[in-house]
């Protein structure tokens, strides 16, 4: 029986290489722009995915003054901090993100949702 025991493989794993590097090969970190209708024509935009080094304030002050909305920061307990802003600002957002903070394009996801869809965004903005 030992040479038995001697002659299994043991069990390898083609992605272990993958997932013990921190390189975030195959992995991509997206930033994901939302809306999400209130009532009537009130809605909401979301911005989640940002890295938790930004300072979710300054940042949040800066999109308030550009954009002239009101907003505000939100603590999920499953997305953790997550930015809210009035009114439809999701190619406003987008295009701040690209342009200020310096995320690639391909980074930032903006979804259209349909009036009766429930999509939550999170904006996670690092300085």
């Amino acid at each position: 029986m030992s040479e038995f025991d001697n002659q299994i493989p043991s069990a390898f794993d083609p992605f272990a290489d993958a997932n013990a590097e921190d390189s975030g090969a195959g992995t991509k970190e997206y930033v994901h722009v939302r809306i999400q209708q209130r009532n009537g024509r009130k809605s909401l935009t979301t911005v989640q995915g940002l890295k938790k080094e930004f300072s979710y304030n300054k940042i949040l002050k800066d999109l308030k003054k550009e954009f002239c909305c009101n907003g505000t920061v939100v603590q999920d307990p499953e997305l953790g901090q997550v930015i809210q802003l009035q009114g439809d600002q999701r190619k406003n957002v987008s295009t701040f993100l690209v342009q200020v903070l310096a995320i690639h394009n391909s980074h930032v996801n903006c979804f259209n949702s349909s009036m009766h869809s429930l999509a939550y965004g999170v904006l996670y903005l690092v300085q």
